[in-house]
């Protein structure tokens, strides 16, 4: 029977005692989709949640077999299992894959994605709900560059496209004209017909679509600024995607989007500028995706931080 105290001291160590037959650097080495316990410190209260989590250094020793892989998952446990997660801790995190990889990496990457649920209240009613957002924080360590943190994140919101909807106004103009004579309107009439399917014979399309936003925060960042940002898009678009509805808030929703009408160009320069505007965020990437109802394909835009 095998002495598991002193198994260590006997099992080879493949990556330390033998040197690479093809040798060379590799940019990174690691693991990624590790299962992690998430609780997150934001800017919001968020309940736990599980995480992947991608965990790579630099392979700089060209002659080096590997890395020791298991260093980095047990580095990312004690973490995950210790308590909140922001990027103070993530920084950390990347200063101990290095220390524990001294003679053959100068650079570390970590990456947690998961998904945010928040509590969202409705537009009208005292109603509120959960949305999920999927999320993605990342902080890498380069010996040349430095440390550059980043946070991505998806908002999911309603696009009317106003081609359509000045089509649907012309129809309807159309359909006026032969309902009434212009010389003698009568204005309940009128009023009634527009209450009516028949005075409304048509309407623009609508589609859920999506913009998935990325920006670099400042180095001094330690708390996960989600609710901030999601607030900061979804204000500049007007028309996010609602959780708990009544009617009430459903016919505000409709006013939103006849207020709001939007091509994927328009979406992301609404984003573009809000971002551009906001002193926390460094850079920025963003692409959004009208998933048309019209067409069997997307309308996309993307945009970058000038």
């Amino acid at each position: 029977m095998l002495d598991s105290t002193n198994q260590s001291c006997t099992l080879p160590d493949i990556a330390a005692e033998e040197k690479a037959k093809v040798g060379g650097q590799l940019q990174w080495v690691g693991m990624s989709d590790i299962e992690m316990p998430l609780q997150l410190q934001a800017d919001v209260s968020i309940p736990p949640a599980v995480a992947r989590v991608r965990a790579e250094v630099s392979l700089d020793d060209e002659v080096s077999k590997g890395i020791h892989m298991s260093r980095l998952y047990l580095a990312c446990d004690e973490v995950f299992s210790g308590g909140r997660i922001d990027y103070q801790q993530l920084q950390q995190l990347t200063h101990q894959f290095l220390d524990s990889h001294r003679e053959l990496s100068q650079n570390a990457l970590i990456e947690v994605e998961s998904e945010a649920l928040l509590r969202r209240p409705a537009l009208v009613s005292e109603n509120a709900g959960w949305r999920s957002y999927p999320i993605k924080l990342s902080v890498v360590q380069c010996h040349q560059s430095g440390l550059s943190q980043y946070l991505s994140f998806q908002v999911t919101y309603s696009s009317t496209c106003p081609c359509s909807a000045a089509l649907a106004r012309q129809l309807i103009q159309e359909n006026f004209k032969q309902n009434f004579d212009p010389g003698a309107v009568d204005f309940q009439a009128v009023v009634d017909w527009l209450g009516s399917e028949q005075g409304i014979n048509a309407t623009p399309h609508s589609q859920r679509s999506s913009a998935v936003v990325k920006v670099k925060l400042s180095k001094q960042q330690q708390q996960v600024p989600l609710l901030k940002m999601i607030d900061l898009v979804e204000n500049a678009l007007q028309t996010a995607v609602q959780a708990a509805v009544k009617r009430a808030d459903e016919q505000a929703f409709a006013l939103r989007n006849g207020q709001n009408l939007m091509f994927c160009e328009d979406a992301a320069r609404r984003i573009k500028q809000a971002l551009g505007k906001e002193p926390a965020v460094k850079h920025f990437h963003l692409r959004v995706t009208h998933h048309e109802s019209l067409h069997p394909h997307d309308a996309t835009a993307e945009a970058y931080s000038e």
